[in-house]
């Protein structure tokens, strides 16, 4: 929760998960076009755009100081574009390839084969998030919050 007590709906409610709407997309990389995809991270991109312009304003109003803002966004944007984007697209992607791989080399036929690293991709997504979000907290809080604090 943030430090006013409220809840930050974007990391705390199930808002959340459109972050990951891009692990929809990389499940299913293997029975859609690539502009499904490409959709896919675009609401994702959507959402971790919205959460640090809500960061932003957020401190804007608390502080007003153009440097806390600054600091500020840098941290919703690196945060979101890292736990949303970048790493559970990554894992996602590597995991549902690992799977076809396994499939194909297990002889499972092509369209079985699709399905099931969909599935695969679809049922890992719940298992990432929080784990994913704790280590980029953590990474955060190691790197760029070290280094930016006023």
């Amino acid at each position: 929760m943030s430090g006013t007590g409220e809840k930050d709906i974007y990391r705390e409610t199930w808002i959340r998960y459109l972050g990951y709407a891009n692990e929809v997309g990389e499940s299913f990389r293997s029975l859609v076009p690539n502009s499904v995809v490409r959709a896919s991270y675009t609401v994702a991109t959507a959402y971790t755009l919205a959460d640090t312009v809500d960061k932003s304003y957020k401190m804007y109003r608390k502080d007003g100081r153009p440097k806390s803002v600054l600091i500020e966004t840098g941290d919703a944007l690196i945060w979101q574009t890292l736990a949303s984007i970048v790493i559970p697209g990554l894992i996602i992607n590597r995991l549902c390839a690992a799977s076809r791989y396994a499939l194909t080399h297990a002889g499972v036929g092509c369209t079985a084969r699709n399905w099931l690293s969909v599935g695969i991709g679809l049922a890992s997504i719940p298992f990432i998030v929080h784990p994913i979000d704790n280590g980029t907290t953590l990474f955060m809080n190691e790197t760029y919050r070290k280094w930016v604090k006023p």
